[in-house]
């Protein structure tokens, strides 16, 4: 298990904080200095602290720009991924005859192939566990020290088998199936609840909270507020040992949906390859048992009748007494819409896909929910704050919706609640405080983009609504580097994945630019510069702050726009590749690969 960062423990105090006490350490502080050398002294530490302030505004606005490139190339690639969902919506229009006369093509359109399996008898004991193992061995029903056993053989790398795995995942569905959509759990002076924001599947995050924390108990209630798996590279552990902990502890264990729990979302992003690398036998059996597991996991938790837990947010006409009536094991994916769904939660389609999800059609097909309903959930599991007032789409995930805090206030007083906690988002600090205090964005991934990237946090609620946020990091390579050399590292790989978008987008930025360059000089402003960056690559980012590190400036402020492309190393990029098709599959390489998995129902492109 990875260990915390030593400077966490102790947060440095901030510039001006650290001046005073020096000062106040010499005395200079307490009486004025009267003698000239007390008055030089003074001077120079002054000086000193000016200077450092400057030193740490310089390094924040450099790590802010690094965040940001990260952040807004992570929310570009979720909204190709939410696109997707006007691709289905077609399908499903145009293959309405079909459905009617071929009910095994349709339901392959409609669920991705989902079916319900045979029981448990033959998913489970089918599978043996040879003598020669030497994992973990669980036995149901489960204790306490199947927790502690799992735990032990996941820090010494051990791999659990697929016998029981597959056992763990059809217990937790037997359990899931029988808690409501919104699960109700209360504090009290014995008992904190512990809130986890995204995982991501970072085993050290879980680990260490449960290290600093301790293990879930009666007396240890846990909230895990979505996206437990994907981008990381142990999904499968965190899954095993939040389901496990669950069944033992099914009133003191919560686990919420996140918008990653989502088959579409595991193939793009890494898991459902974790798990066919892992369990190369078994491996799409389990992927199968979980898209039917996370269509069970409740959406959200409500603390205390005070507190609303929810993976993204909330939107305008969020309304929980439809919520609580949902029959949510009916999404398989949101990104797989049904009919007619709003133009508000399907953001950027063309005027053609618009028409052809909204024109002549109310049916919704059997096994997806009704329009209505389909838009609370992605509500619930896409949505983001914003500190503008209103509820309008979320232009930068393309999914979901922006709510202010007057849609926050309007929300709270109508179900009389207090507080929203979220998570969603990757915070610098590991959380985020905004709309007056009444919502709080928890994140537990440490390190999310880049090692030093950010800190994680959970939030603990003792009785009586006092909440404590704890941060940390898990201790890696960067932890012995000083923090300058973390920036500049994180930085350096901000750019070059920035870089690998630009070359993704080469023709459309030269027609682009050549248009601006009215002296056919190869030479345009910056400011035209950044202005075609962010129009062509609708990303927004401090692209004048950026220019430096991306493009050749001229002693009269003018971009060598064609420097741009150079000096970029990308493995079998366009830029090695030169023909229009080559650089159109290298552009949507990653919008490629779910699809195929679609049609190709063996996932064959996972093994590949």
């Amino acid at each position: 298990m990875g260990l915390p960062d030593e400077a966490e423990k102790h947060p440095p105090l901030c510039s001006g904080q650290v001046g005073l006490l020096e000062l106040r350490r010499t005395g200079f502080a307490a009486c004025p200095p009267s003698h000239p050398s007390q008055k030089g002294v003074v001077k120079a530490a002054l000086v000193i602290q000016k200077r450092y302030r400057g030193y740490r505004a310089r390094l924040k606005a450099r790590e802010y720009c690094a965040l940001a490139v990260f952040q807004s190339l992570e929310y570009a690639d979720e909204q190709r991924q939410m696109q997707l969902s006007s691709i289905f919506s077609f399908v499903l229009k145009n293959y309405t005859p079909i459905y009617k006369e071929n009910r095994v093509l349709a339901d392959q359109l409609i669920e991705n192939n989902f079916r319900e399996f045979q029981d448990r008898q033959y998913n489970v004991e089918m599978v043996q566990v040879p003598q020669s193992y030497s994992g973990p061995r669980l036995k149901f029903p489960f204790t306490f020290s199947d927790i502690d056993v799992l735990i032990r053989a996941y820090k010494n790398q051990q791999v659990l088998h697929a016998h029981y795995v597959l056992e763990v995942l059809f217990e937790t569905k037997k359990a899931l199936k029988k808690m409501p959509n919104l699960t109700y759990t209360n504090s009290s002076p014995f008992k904190d609840i512990t809130i986890c924001g995204d995982l991501h599947g970072h085993l050290d995050d879980l680990l260490l909270v449960f290290h600093k924390n301790g293990l879930p108990s009666e007396t240890n209630s846990y909230v895990f507020n979505g996206d437990f798996v994907d981008r990381g590279k142990n999904s499968i552990e965190i899954l095993m040992i939040l389901f496990v902990s669950f069944l033992v502890y099914p009133n003191n264990m919560h686990l919420n949906r996140g918008n990653h729990e989502d088959f579409m979302m595991n193939i793009r992003y890494g898991f459902s390859k974790e798990v066919l690398h892992k369990y190369k036998v078994h491996g799409r059996k389990i992927l199968e048992v979980l898209e039917e597991v996370y269509s069970w996991l409740p959406v959200g938790t409500i603390i205390d009748k005070q507190i609303l837990v929810v993976h993204g947010g909330i939107s305008e006409s969020t309304d929980l007494n439809l919520l609580n009536r949902i029959q949510r094991s009916k999404l398989k994916s949101v990104l797989m819409p049904p009919l007619g769904a709003s133009r508000n939660r399907l953001n950027n389609l063309t005027d053609s896909e618009e028409e052809a999800t909204t024109s002549g059609s109310t049916i919704t097909p059997p096994d997806l929910l009704p329009r209505q309903e389909w838009e609370q959930i992605i509500d619930l599991l896409w949505s983001d704050p914003k500190g503008k007032n209103g509820c309008y789409p979320n232009t930068s995930r393309g999914g979901g919706c922006y709510f202010g805090p007057d849609v926050t206030a309007k929300f709270l007083s109508k179900y009389h609640l207090k507080m929203i906690i979220r998570s969603h988002e990757c915070k610098p600090d590991g959380y985020d405080i905004c709309h007056d205090g009444k919502v709080i964005t928890v994140f537990s991934a440490s390190n999310y983009y880049e090692d030093s990237s950010n800190r994680g946090a959970y939030i603990k609620l003792a009785y009586g609504m006092m909440l404590r946020v704890f941060q940390y990091r898990v201790a890696g390579a960067s932890c012995l580097i000083h923090l300058s050399q973390r920036i500049h590292t994180l930085e350096r790989n901000a750019i070059r994945i920035l870089k690998a978008k630009i070359i993704s987008r080469r023709s459309d930025l030269i027609s682009a630019f050549y248009l601006r360059d009215y002296s056919k000089s190869g030479k345009i402003s910056v400011a035209q510069w950044a202005f075609t960056m962010e129009n062509t690559l609708g990303l927004n980012l401090p692209w004048r702050a950026l220019s430096p590190h991306l493009v050749n400036i001229d002693s009269d402020g003018n971009v060598d726009y064609m420097s741009c492309f150079e000096d970029v190393q990308i493995e079998n990029s366009p830029e090695k590749m030169k023909t229009p098709l080559i650089e159109t599959m290298y552009r949507y390489r990653s919008d490629l690969k779910p699809i195929f998995n679609l049609i190709h129902c063996d996932h064959s492109a996972q093994r590949r």
